[in-house]
């Protein structure tokens, strides 16, 4: 009888720290600023560029200005067309919490 409640202490003490564990690291425990972690158009033009030179490199130099606007709570950024001929590089970056959604480059 004694080993039996001890068991079942142990048992529940197990569950509670589980429990309390798994409530303190889940999403529900994560920041998110009040305006998400892409606030406005230069935020979401610095994200653009940290992904396209490395995928794109230096022509995205020759598409500057970048063009930023809020649709839905995504942030679509584009580059500018300085000639008929070729595309622009294009991403769409989440609001809330900066997921990338789509990158591109037209030709």
């Amino acid at each position: 009888m004694k080993h039996r409640r001890i068991f079942i202490i142990i048992s529940l003490l197990v569950v509670v720290l589980f429990v309390g564990y798994n409530y303190l690291y889940s999403k529900n425990f994560s920041y998110i600023p009040e305006k998400g972690f892409v606030p406005d158009e230069e935020t979401a033009i610095k994200i653009a560029e940290t992904i396209w030179y490395p995928i794109y490199g230096d022509v995205i130099e020759y598409e500057k200005p970048f063009n930023a606007e809020l649709i839905d709570n995504v942030w679509i950024v584009q580059g500018t067309l300085k000639t008929n001929k070729g595309g622009a590089a294009y991403i769409e970056i989440q609001k809330k919490d900066c997921k990338i959604l789509k990158v591109a480059h037209g030709k």
